[in-house]
């Protein structure tokens, strides 16, 4: 009986050993098979519930769940339409530079400018290469502060051009020029012609058309019938216009307050040649003793006698050097003086501004809003000092010469958005 216990025991203990070594060594394997074995009779379960819930539901449930779907789809395509509507836009870009159609369709952009916004790329001094050029135009609502040809000119484009215009002028001034009094003194305002009969406050940009505004403004005040009739001398000596300098504070606040506001500019480096080859390559007995006698003198190795003494024949090159020189022989002249600082843009908020590129079509237009007689047209003229020409004298400076000039013009190239003329500069 011991031994059949035994056996039995033994037996039994084997049984139960074995039983624990199978219980021992598969048992990851149970468990993941049990983990299947669950799993799918969980799916089954599941697919059968759902074909109940699916046979027991109306059909407009599973007809809106399609439509929500359709809708996505509708919606996608129409973004889709909308950022290639946006990226085309409703409205065109338009260059500062870009005449105004009176078709009401707008020109091309002028070659070289680029769109460009401010307030998407802000410009920096260390990165000029992000000069900025003319932003999206967006739709405006007048205001008091606006003109009243506002809403003529919208029909035409040409208020939009003036408002792109006005906003950089605003948006340079913010980011470079905050920190500057806004007192308004007798010498902000000394290069401003004004003309009581139409409101107009004119200020003067020498060679950028100035003459022939004198003449028009002349007209305007009935000092002259015909702008063909008035000579140069006339038009710049003998003009019977006030300068707002010459009115007291009150005057002339209430005159900028009310009045037309009117500039006229030009690409800065064409007007800076412009104005060397009128005053030193044609006989002048003003430039060449008072500025001509000290540039030669200080800018000329082994001068002439004949030179020092009459100041003749200054070159381009020593003519900027004189002009870069912070320690000058002479001092500045409104000719060659940055409009920025003739005219103060940051101190004086112009209505209108206008580029002497586009000079008749911007003009005569100009006329027309502020109801000029119908026979007075901006004189023709055309201009002697071309891009090719300007281009043909900074041809004689070094590549140092060329980048200090345009950073002495700096801010002008800002705030009237000219796109750099020359590639290399930053």
């Amino acid at each position: 009986m011991f031994f059949i216990d035994c056996k039995m025991v033994d037996v039994l203990r084997g049984r139960r050993r074995l039983r624990v070594s199978v219980c021992k060594l598969p048992c990851p394997f149970c468990f993941l098979l049990l983990f299947a074995v669950g799993g799918l009779v969980l799916f089954v379960h599941l697919q059968d519930l759902s074909d109940m819930v699916i046979q027991q539901t109306p059909a407009g449930v599973k007809l809106r769940s399609a439509s929500y779907s359709t809708k996505c789809a509708q919606f996608s395509e129409s973004a889709g339409r909308v950022s290639q509507r946006s990226e085309v836009g409703d409205i065109n870009p338009i260059s500062p530079m870009q005449l105004p159609d009176f078709h009401g369709k707008h020109q091309s952009a002028t070659p070289g400018s680029r769109e460009h916004d401010l307030e998407s790329q802000r410009v920096t001094k260390r990165h000029r290469k992000l000069l900025k050029t003319s932003p999206v135009v967006r739709a405006q609502t007048n205001s008091s502060s606006s003109p009243s040809y506002a809403t003529a000119e919208s029909s035409t484009g040409l208020y939009d051009i003036q408002e792109s215009r006005r906003r950089i002028i605003r948006e340079v001034c913010a980011k470079y020029r905050s920190n500057i009094s806004r007192t308004i003194t007798p010498h902000h305002v000394s290069r401003i012609y004004v003309e009581e009969r139409h409101k107009l406050l004119y200020c003067e940009v020498p060679k950028a058309g100035c003459s022939n505004w004198k003449r028009v403004l002349m007209v305007l005040a009935g000092v002259a019938n015909s702008t063909g009739k008035i000579n140069d001398k006339a038009a710049h000596y003998d003009n019977h216009l006030k300068r707002l300098d010459s009115f007291d504070r009150q005057g002339i606040a209430k005159r900028l307050k009310t009045y037309t506001k009117v500039l006229f500019v030009r690409e800065p480096l064409e007007r800076l040649v412009s104005a060397f080859r009128d005053k030193f390559e044609n006989p002048n007995f003003y430039y060449h003793p008072v500025f001509g006698k000290p540039i030669i003198s200080k800018y000329r190795v082994n001068a002439s006698k004949a030179a020092l003494k009459t100041g003749s024949g200054v070159t381009f090159r020593e003519f900027i050097h004189y002009l870069l020189d912070v320690h000058r022989p002479v001092g500045m002249d409104i000719h060659w003086e940055p409009v920025n600082q003739l005219c103060y843009p940051c101190h004086l908020h112009y209505d209108y501004i206008g580029k002497i590129e586009n000079l008749k079509e911007e003009a005569n237009m100009f006329l027309r809003k502020i109801r000029a007689p119908e026979h007075l047209m901006y004189p023709s003229v055309k201009a002697r000092t071309s891009t090719q020409i300007t281009q043909d004298y900074f041809s004689q400076l070094n590549a140092s010469e060329r980048q200090r000039t345009y950073d002495f013009f700096y801010m002008d190239y800002l705030m009237f958005n000219y796109s750099k003329p020359y590639k290399d500069l930053y």
